[in-house]
Formats: C-alpha cells, structure tokens, sequence
C-alpha cells in the first residue's frame, strides 16, 4: 500500500466527499461506510444540532413578537356582578348587572421603539443562523474526528496484534534455542518481558478502539461498520495568510458577534425612546344589562307619590355606549428611568462590539494554530514514512546478523520496537493531518452541510424558510404541530467491541 503524498490534501476541486481514498495503514472492504455517509447520518439524526434548530426555530419569533406591539389589539371584557348587600341610601342601586366591554387601539407612535425592536430581532435571527451554521461544522468536525479515530485505533490494534504475534514467535524460537544452548535464559526473559508488555499495550489499544467506535455511535446515531479511508480535503490553502483572510470573511463565530453588535445598538435606540411621546388611537364600546333590577324600591312607582294615577317612573335596564379619540402621552419625569436603561443598553453595546475583537482574535489565532497544525502532520507522515522504511531495513539486518551471533537477541527486540513504533506514529499522523485539515476548513467557514455535498436524495434544512414564515404571522391561533423528538435514540445498538478485520502494515 502507497503512501498518499501530502499534496492530495491541497489539491482537487471536487467536492469533499467524492470518490477517492487516502492510505491509512488498513484493507479498504469492498462494501463498507464512508465518510459522507457518516457525517449525512450525524446531519439527520444528531439530537445536539437538532436541538439548536429548534432554539433557532424559536429565536425567529422574537420578529413577530416585536412587531406585535406596534399593531391594533382589540379586547373584549365581560363582567357579571351581584350586588349582595346594598347601601341604605342606594333606592335605586341595581341587585345585578353585565357589563361588556369592546377596546381598539391602534399604536401611532411609540418614538421608535417598536421600529428598532424589530430590527434588534432581526439581526439577532441572523445571529441565530450563523450559530446554527458553527453548530453543524462543529459538529461535523467532531464526526470527522471520531470516523478518523475509529480507523487510527483499529490499525493501532491490528498493529499491536501483529507485535504479539511476532514477539510470541520470537519467544518460542528463544526457548527453542535456549533449549539447544544457543541463547541463555536472560534473552529467554528479554523475549518473555517484551511480550508481556506488548499483550498489555494490545489491551490499550482494544480498550481505546471500544472508546472511539462509542463515541462514533452517540455522533452519528449508528455502528460504524467497516468504514473506507477518507476522500481527500479539498480547497486548503496554500498559505497561513489566506487561511485567515477566508475565515474573517466566512466564519460563523464572527458573524454571529457582529451581528449581535448590530442588535444591540438597536437596543440602545429602543431604550432611549422611553422619553419620547407616544400617540395611540383608540375606540370603545360599552354595553350594560341590569336584568331589571335598575331602580329598586323606586322601581315601576308613581312619577307624583301624591297622585296614584300619574304615570309609573320606568328606569332603562339596557344601555350601549361609545367613544373614540386619541390619546397622547408625554413623559415629562420618571426619576431617570429611561436615562439609566438607555446608558445600560449603551454598555452592552460597547461590550458586543468588543466581543467581535475578541471572536476575532481568537479566530485568527485558531486558523494559525491549526494550520500550523496540519503542516506539521504532514511533515511527520513524510518523516514517519522514511523512518518505517529505515526500520524495516535494520530489522532484516539485525535479525540476519543475530542468525550468524553477531547480534544479541535484545537488539532484535529493540529493532522491532522501533519498526513498531513508526508505524504508530504514521497513522496517528495521518489521523491528525486530516482532522487539521477539516478543523481549519471549519474555521474558514468551508465545513458545512453546502460545502460537503450532502443533499445528494435530501434537502438541505434551511433556517430562513422558518424564518420568513413565522415573521408575518398575525392569527393568535396559528399553532405548529405538537412537539416530538426528531433525532434517533442508540438504545438498541449493542456495545461496540475490539474486533478488527484484515490489516496491511503502513507502507505495504
């Protein structure tokens, strides 16, 4: 098996998960799971990315709930009253009453804060998105990391059961020729001593294999299988400084913060409308029904108490009502109210803004760190290579002069620890060049769910189509279907275990 050259993960314009395989010291299946797979799995069914469509599902209500406060309400009231006991002096007090009620107002001016409050929720829904969008590179950097620690730990344990292989043998051997007194019972022990710790280094690798496929199943929601080396990276870039360039435009960290810098000094304009005028119309209905009990004692008596025969005083029980106006409201002295919530929001606006510096920062050092990261990978997949091809060599070397004795049989151990060793540390760099790779694809805005061409059979989710839907919504009814979990439970999915299949050593 060839080594796959660092420059593959520098250059290709295909997507990142098309066709093509990089060597990582293991037997390709003919069927097996891909990366694609993997992470097109972890985007349906991952609770974790779920989860933040749903708090972003309900960060785009803040729109119409802001809006809501600059449109008409209309209210309808109904009271019943019974008038239990009365005042002595009440001879006309009813002994009950319905009393209904019907308001319209219409907001006219509210010196901006209704305006501002909705370009805050804006923005902030926009913040939301590219928090969505860091939520699923993230995750899917994490998936990446776990599918390549999956394959590194299942080559680490073909790799430490093939030592125990070969030091058993070279156990068996010493004590073959102990027996014949060729060797002495300290190399016998020198044999016995490297296996043990080889069995126990086997057990390690078993334990951390277990680890790494449990994380892989709580990511993507499923076993991972016998999955295929990974496709190269595309559109990494040739130098740390336009690394940083394409991050400070596409990455979602700063976006997010300068849009809720944007947010917040929309804040400041609300908080200040709170000493300016407001201008509201409003229309009022009433209706009152006394159930014939208006006029008590008085009630259906002569109008002339000295004349029996003079017309009965009639009280009306039924009565409607109705005016209309504007109202006008100009605050004058809250005791500094709107002074202090305006300086209040100014200070969180200074503190949002200097929030973008800091995601800023850290973005930039992040993109070096990791590039510098993933160059050194690839160095040491070079080295790694040459140093596993020199250890070859001594080995056959070694083990031809310990043949004629000229060589002891620790030197033979030595070398085979060493070959060991180089071929652990070329997977393990392989693993960490790829999963730099993606981290600083992700850091430049390049790791989601558009750049990696998974909409192959599906749609994308989308959060501005939620958005635009939710943002004109007027009917206090309008209700979406109940609540239900849409990722996937991994109850049913059995303990992962250590087995591996059929191995190629690095470099074969």
């Amino acid at each position: 098996m060839t080594r796959a050259p660092a420059s593959r993960y520098r250059a290709g314009s295909a997507s990142l998960l098309a066709a093509g395989a990089l060597s990582f010291g293991m037997v390709a299946p003919a069927q097996a799971d891909n990366l694609r797979d993997a992470l097109a799995a972890a985007y349906t069914t991952n609770p974790t990315l779920e989860g933040a469509r749903a708090t972003q599902r309900a960060n785009d209500e803040n729109v119409p709930i802001q809006r809501a406060a600059g449109l008409p309400s209309v209210n309808i009231t109904a009271t019943h009253v019974e008038f239990i006991q009365q005042s002595a002096n009440a001879f006309t007090a009813p002994d009950r009453n319905l009393g209904v009620n019907a308001a319209l107002l219409v907001p006219v001016y509210s010196g901006g804060a209704v305006r501002n409050g909705i370009a805050a929720a804006k923005e902030r829904v926009e913040a939301g998105q590219a928090d969505l969008r860091n939520t699923e590179s993230a995750l899917f950097a994490q998936v990446v990391a776990a599918y390549m620690d999956v394959l590194r730990t299942e080559s680490l344990v073909g790799l430490a059961s093939n030592n125990v292989a070969v030091l058993r043998t070279n156990l068996e051997a010493s004590s073959d020729r102990f027996q014949i007194g060729d060797l002495t019972i300290t190399d016998v022990a020198q044999s016995r001593s490297r296996l043990a710790v080889a069995e126990g280094d086997l057990q390690s690798a078993q334990a951390n294999l277990i680890a790494a496929r449990e994380t892989y199943i709580r990511l993507v929601g499923n076993e991972p299988g016998e999955l295929e080396a990974p496709p190269p990276l595309p559109g990494l870039p040739d130098t740390v400084g336009e690394a940083i360039v394409t991050a400070l435009e596409n990455n979602p960290n700063l976006d997010a913060a300068k849009q809720r810098a944007e947010a917040a000094g929309y804040d400041t304009k609300v908080a200040g409308a709170g000493r300016l005028p407001t201008v509201g119309l409003f229309v009022n209905g009433d209706y009152s029904d006394f159930f014939g009990t208006l006029g008590g004692s008085l009630a259906n008596q002569p109008s002339d108490p000295n004349d029996p025969t003079a017309p009965a005083i009639r009280f009306l029980q039924r009565e409607q009502t109705a005016n209309a106006g504007v109202r006008v409201t100009i605050p004058l002295f809250q005791g500094g109210l709107p002074a202090a919530r305006q300086r209040q929001a100014g200070a969180r606006e200074s503190a949002a803004l200097e929030d973008v510096i800091a995601a800023e920062r850290q973005i930039i050092a992040e993109t070096r760190a990791t590039y510098s990261n993933w160059l050194a990978a690839n160095a040491v997949i070079k080295s790694s290579q040459a140093a596993v091809e020199a250890a070859e060599l001594s080995l056959e070397g070694v083990r031809a002069e310990n043949s004629i004795g000229n060589r002891q049989i620790l030197d033979v151990l030595n070398a085979e620890q060493e070959l060991v060793n180089a071929r652990a540390q070329i997977v393990t760099a392989r693993r960490n060049a790829y999963v730099a790779g993606f981290n600083l694809l992700a850091l430049m805005g390049r790791a989601e769910a558009r750049d990696l061409n998974l909409d192959t059979g599906g749609v994308l989710y989308d959060p501005t189509i939620n958005a635009d839907r939710v943002s004109s919504k007027l009917w206090d009814w309008d209700r979406d279907v109940e609540p239900a979990p849409k990722s996937t439970t991994t109850v049913d999915i059995p303990p992962a275990d250590a087995k591996v299949g059929p191995q190629l050593l690095p470099g074969e």
